[in-house]
């Protein structure tokens, strides 16, 4: 997002985006985050350095897993570099009984919640139809990844209605009368989307939704400049967060690469959400440092001095100079890189001798119950595979 884009974003009448962290790591809230400065209390350097160390992993296995894609070993990737402080605050957040929905490059949410890195990397591997079992409890309640722009929010949205009728049936009601107050569910859903999937009916469609029926939901637009090569700017007049309010959801904008405000904000409306006030939506301002996906080429597009301008905002370097004028040494910032780095390489050479699936594979968990089409394509399956030479039958 050029500097003029990002000045058409914030309009005068707009307030300042909630900031804990100034451009160079240095505590300076902004006036807006007054109001949610109570939501740090309680949290301090171990919180902090504990996210670092997961911006600071999952990049690491980001920038693996793209060079495995360069060398062929992967179909594609979806990098989240530049990312993770919004990622960071907002996952950690979260309570373990909260339900997340991601798109395809929340990674470092993926993984804080349970989910091995290697699972994430094996679905762009092409050996999994998902990637993790999100029954399994190990991972966090975390739904699986969507390339279907936008799919995600009515999931997520119909899940939190699902919520809402759990937590009336436990206090002997079914009732959705028009306009009644909230319920109370005790859990959350958040749903993650990108400034490009703004754009498409679904995140409308379901905004309109979880307000009718006031689901325990929290919506979260990384807005990050550019819809592949489209700019926000032509997507949008009015900064995103402003929808949001037309719907009758509460919303604000934040600085997505101060974790420290994305935590303080997503902790909030969690809690809302959970005491039955209903939905929000939060636009995080970040930046993706790389591609849209390694099939997109950038430089094309995005105009020059940007990204330099946006490197030097980066949320991992942000918060290591918030952790030093806490008092952290060079000591824990280079083992902290070095375990990174070691994770990693392990997860590349997992990755590497990742099993190929059976090609019966591919006709599991299409229906629930035995389907005659199925039994026909399998057959048909058989019978290609036999006719070369060397086939199995």
């Amino acid at each position: 997002m050029s500097e003029e884009s990002t000045e058409r974003l914030l309009r005068s009448d707009d307030p300042e985006p909630i900031r804990f962290l100034n451009a160079e790591g240095g505590y300076a809230p902004s006036a807006t985050a007054a109001e949610y400065a109570a939501e740090l209390e309680g949290v301090g350097v171990d919180d902090f350095s504990q996210w670092y160390r997961d911006m600071v992993t999952t990049r690491a296995f980001d920038t693996e897993c793209t060079h495995l894609q360069r060398q062929g070993q992967l179909a594609l990737w979806v990098p989240s570099v530049g990312q993770e402080g919004c990622q960071v605050g907002l996952v950690r957040a979260s309570e373990p009984q909260d339900h997340i929905f991601p798109a395809y490059r929340e990674h470092l949410v993926a993984h804080v919640r349970g989910v091995d890195l290697l699972d994430i990397a094996a679905q762009f591997r092409g050996v999994t139809h998902g990637g993790w079992d999100i029954t399994d409890p190990a991972n966090g309640n975390v739904h699986l990844y969507t390339l279907v722009l936008g799919s995600q929010t009515q999931h997520a949205t119909g899940h939190a209605l699902g919520q809402v009728l759990d937590a009336k049936r436990r206090a002997g009601s079914t009732a959705l009368d028009a306009g009644e107050p909230g319920t109370p569910t005790g859990e959350a859903t958040m749903v993650f989307y990108g400034d490009g999937t703004t754009s498409q009916g679904d995140p409308n469609e379901a905004m309109i939704f979880a307000a009718s029926y006031r689901t325990p939901e929290v919506f979260v637009v990384q807005n990050n400049g550019w819809a592949i090569s489209v700019p926000v700017a032509r997507q949008s007049r009015t900064p995103l967060y402003r929808r949001a309010l037309g719907f009758g959801l509460r919303a604000v904008q934040i600085d997505g690469n101060d974790p420290l405000a994305a935590f303080a904000v997503g902790r909030r409306f969690l809690r809302l959400a959970r005491e039955g006030h209903g939905p929000g939506y939060i636009e995080a301002l970040t930046y993706r440092i790389g591609a849209h996906t390694t099939a997109d080429d950038p430089t094309r597009y995005r105009p020059e001095g940007e990204l330099e301008t946006w490197r030097l905002r980066d949320p991992i370097a942000r918060l290591e100079a918030h952790l030093r004028e806490l008092g952290v040494d060079d000591a824990f910032f280079a083992e902290v890189a070095e375990t990174a780095d070691r994770k990693a390489k392990t997860v590349r050479d997992q990755i590497l001798t990742l099993p190929k699936p059976q090609p019966e594979s591919m006709f599991a968990h299409v229906y629930a119950d035995p389907h005659p089409r199925i039994d026909e394509q399998r057959a048909w399956f058989a019978e290609y595979e036999s006719s070369f030479e060397g086939g199995d039958a």
